[in-house]
């Protein structure tokens, strides 16, 4: 995020005396610039320049040689019996990159560093150290390299021992960081900022990006360029502006002003050296990212051209990189035609042409390359470097000439160059858009009625040329060059209301228009997770993404079509690359995550969606960008996006109801899971029939129920997970599950509302019934029998009882049924009773062979 520094800035726009940047942030947050943090003074106390007086080499006993010095810090020095200062301190330093007579920095005692770090005296090493001698990263100021500040004489002309440091480094400076949204990349300079503040305020602003007629234009024996971009991104060149400059006779050796290496260290960057130092502050001060080459080092033309296979690069962090073919690059023509790669376009240069100490002769270059090029370059390399940061967000084409003439100016006026008159500019900036709006268009997006003074007042405030069409109230807006992402209508509206003020839009609660309300199926969803809820699950969400081992401990067979599922192209995981198509995997998971943390008693639903993919079915077609699909590519998607229907499912293991003083409590069984299923039914108003089935993984063969819709459907399981499942996932023993289609529920209940029945006043007649059958008759079918043959009188049928003993005999059970009797127009007689309970028993003994028990 950008660093602002109050007096830089002061240097583009008028600021008021006295502001502060707190104040500052206030104003920029009002054009949308938030405020990431002020830096205020890093440094409180005495942090003063002392001189080296002697230096004593002392190695220690764990082997780290420490410099036992004498300092002479001036005013600061150690008082004398006289009340004199003229006795030097003595510090401890475990640096060894300065020299006696080196002018340094030293905290002393009182200081305050970043961190906050108080500075003491205090023994260490067998001396009283009075204080510390600081390097770059304990001042706050960065990474700056190994040891000590070491002031350079050169630079710091007239500086003395016992001068303040903190003025001297602009330590005592409020810095404001910014956070800047990627369209807006112009704000990553002084120039954006300023201008930007001055939107805010209306303060003056003095743009310093604006070329002027004392800019030299190309010449005929201007430093060679050419463009060979055989492979556009998106069909745009790679680069559509590259100005090239020469300074002759520059003193490599020379450092950078104290004011730029502080305005750099301020902006969070290190000073290297002079070439480096002012491009990279021009880039901070205009936005413009240049490079600079030792000019001996390059045979002309430069190419920029794409990467081919095989090319390799050893950018200037030392990283030896193979090259992609999409890679934008800088190249010459030693060793033939753009043969050696000097660098990545806009990204980071080489290591063989930077400037050096020896460096006599330097090459400028300022470009402008495309940003979709520069992003992916950078993200392909993980090198988010400076002047990448700016390319992807946009930099203005216009401004390459004015920044590599800013950085002649500086290399001749602190490194004693000459600028060579000759120039090289090759342009084919493309003309700027023009974007027609209709001068209602803001009023109509924002919902505020601006006037037109405002619309064309403010559009022309940013840099735009704005033409009005007559009567048709219609505008043609020219963008300048430095707002690439005002591409539409809907960008200038943005413009128009951020400048204006959002606080000038009011707050306006719509209104909900009318509706039916939810959807039936939103009704019935929300109707079973309150009901299993109130019936003692807890609801759970799970991730959808499953693989292949899973499916493999719940037992599933090989040619089970629960296997065939949807493969992620990019999964978050390599062992979880599969979207689900039972919802049992993914909760069973979590239940297994439960009872590893000491949860052993579980209830446990959730409600998601299960992706069911067809085998073989076509895969949907490749869309194109930047226009609406037609109807026909819409279908094809839609085609092949697979079926994903709702499932309910849900597990209970270990005890239902708690032991404890009120009783020895309850064990969940195959009761529970079907219980939950009819209630799932019940509240998705579907009617359902249960039956046992032979084998479905990962229940327990013979303890697994098969639900089914009256018209045969099956819609779902429930039961006893198989004891190897169970012990697989570690659960607790005889663990219960069911897993339900609750989209095929929905879809068979009835869509006309259920009309109550009449309600009797006459009494009720109770009967019970005990029918022997066959051991493997399922339950179900008796019910059916025992409600078919009581007709019309029966209320209410439910079954109490299930015995099984010598009474009955072997391979027999007894289930025992009581029946709620009533009419509506007369009271029941015993005669009444007695004709349904023989219909009953006659009806189940034909269906089912039962007969009654004695």
């Amino acid at each position: 995020m950008p660093n602002i520094p109050l007096t830089w800035l002061g240097e583009h726009v008028e600021l008021p005396a006295g502001l502060t940047a707190e104040q500052l942030a206030v104003d920029l947050v009002r054009v949308g610039l938030e405020e990431e943090e002020v830096h205020g003074a890093a440094v409180t106390g005495p942090l003063v320049v002392v001189r080296v007086l002697s230096l004593v080499k002392e190695p220690q006993k764990n082997g780290k040689v420490i410099n036992w010095c004498q300092v002479d810090a001036g005013a600061h020095n150690t008082l004398d019996d006289d009340g004199r200062p003229t006795v030097p301190r003595g510090i401890v330093c475990g640096a060894h990159n300065f020299v006696e007579g080196d002018l340094v920095v030293a905290a002393l005692p009182g200081t305050v560093l970043p961190g906050p770090f108080p500075i003491a005296a205090r023994k260490t090493y067998g001396h009283v150290s009075d204080g510390m001698i600081c390097s770059t990263s304990e001042l706050g100021l960065g990474e700056g390299g190994d040891g000590i500040i070491v002031l350079d004489p050169a630079v710091h002309a007239g500086v003395e021992p016992g001068d303040d440091a903190i003025a001297l480094l602009g330590l005592g400076e409020e810095v404001l960081e910014i956070n800047v949204t990627p369209d807006r990349g112009y704000c990553f300079s002084m120039r954006g900022v300023a201008r930007e503040y001055s939107h805010s305020t209306g303060a003056r602003f003095t743009d310093p990006g604006l070329p002027s007629g004392s800019l030299p234009g190309a010449t005929a024996d201007g430093f060679e360029v050419v463009v060979e971009d055989d492979a556009p991104v998106h069909g745009v060149a790679g680069c559509d502006r590259f100005v090239t400059r020469v300074v002759r006779g520059v003193d490599a050796s020379a450092a950078s002003p104290a004011w730029m290496q502080r305005r750099l260290t301020q902006a969070g960057m290190r000073p290297i050296s002079l070439a480096v130092d002012a491009t990279n502050y021009v880039m901070l001060d205009l936005g413009q990212p240049l490079h600079a080459y030792d000019l001996s080092t390059l045979v002309a033309p430069v190419v920029v051209r794409r990467a081919t296979t095989g090319e390799r690069l050893v950018t200037l962090d030392g990283t030896d990189r193979a090259l992609d073919t999409g890679d934008l690059l800088i190249t010459d023509s030693a060793g033939g035609r753009g043969a050696r790669v000097l660098g990545l376009a806009g990204v980071m240069g080489g290591a063989e042409t930077e400037v050096s100490y020896s460096t006599t002769d330097v090459l400028v270059e300022a470009a402008h390359f495309d940003p979709i090029s520069v992003a992916r370059t950078a993200r392909r390399h993980r090198l988010p470097s400076e002047a990448a940061k700016r390319f992807e967000r946009g930099v203005d084409p216009r401004l390459a000439a004015v920044a590599a003439q800013r950085v002649v100016d500086l290399l001749v006026e602190h490194g004693g160059g000459t600028a060579d008159p000759a120039v090289s500019d090759l342009d084919a900036v493309p003309e700027r858009p023009v974007v027609e709006m209709a001068l209602t268009e803001p009023a109509r997006l924002v919902g505020v009625d601006y006037t037109r003074d405002q619309v064309v007042g403010t559009l022309e405030q940013i840099g735009c040329t704005v033409v009005e069409q007559g009567a048709t109230g219609t505008l043609l807006v020219t963008v300048p060059t430095w707002r690439p992402d005002l591409t539409g209508a809907a960008e200038l509206v943005e413009e128009v209301a951020r400048l204006v003020g959002y606080d000038q839009i009011p707050s306006v609660l719509p209104v909900a228009p009318a509706g039916s309300g939810l959807t039936r199926g939103q009704r019935a969803r929300r109707s079973v997770a309150r009901g299993l809820a109130e019936h003692g699950l807890a609801e759970v969400l799970s991730y959808p993404f499953v693989g292949q081992a899973q499916l493999d401990e719940l037992g599933l067979p090989a040619d089970d079509e629960r296997r065939t599922m949807l493969s992620l192209v990019n999964p978050i995981s390599a062992e979880k690359g599969q979207m689900r198509s039972s919802l049992l995997v993914t909760l069973l998971d979590t239940a297994r995550r439960n009872v590893a943390r000491g949860r052993s008693d579980l209830a446990l639903f959730e409600l998601g969606l299960v992706t069911l993919p067809v085998a073989g079915a076509p895969a949907a077609p490749a869309l194109p960008v930047g226009q609406r699909p037609s109807d026909e590519q819409l279908a094809a998607v839609a085609a092949a996006v697979p079926a994903q229907p709702r499932h309910v499912a849900g597990v209970l293991a270990g005890s239902l109801e708690l032991p404890g003083w009120w009783g020895t409590g309850r064990a969940a069984d195959w009761t529970d899971a079907l219980a939950a299923v009819r209630l799932v039914a019940e509240r998705a108003g579907a009617e359902i029939v249960v039956s046992s089935t032979s084998d479905r993984a990962p229940w327990h063969p013979g303890r697994c129920a098969e639900v089914r819709l009256t018209d045969g459907t099956v819609v779902g399981h429930a039961g006893e997970l198989h004891p190897k499942v169970v012990e697989q996932l570690a659960l607790p023993a005889r663990t219960v599950a069911f897993e339900v289609d609750l989209d095929a529920l929905v879809s068979a209940a009835p869509t006309e509302p259920r009309q109550a029945g009449l309600v009797s006043t006459f009494p009720l007649a109770k009967e019970d019934l005990a029918l022997v059958v066959d051991a493997g008759v399922p339950a179900q079918d008796v019910f059916d029998a025992v409600r078919d043959g009581a007709g019309d009188l029966l209320e209410d049928l439910r079954l109490f009882d299930v015995f099984t003993g010598e009474q009955v005999g072997e391979g027999k059970k007894s289930l025992a049924f009581s029946l709620r009797l009533r009419a509506q127009d007369r009271t029941l007689t015993a005669q009444d009773t007695v004709a349904v309970r023989e219909a009953a028993v006659a009806s189940a003994a034909a269906r089912v062979g039962a007969e009654l028990r004695a």
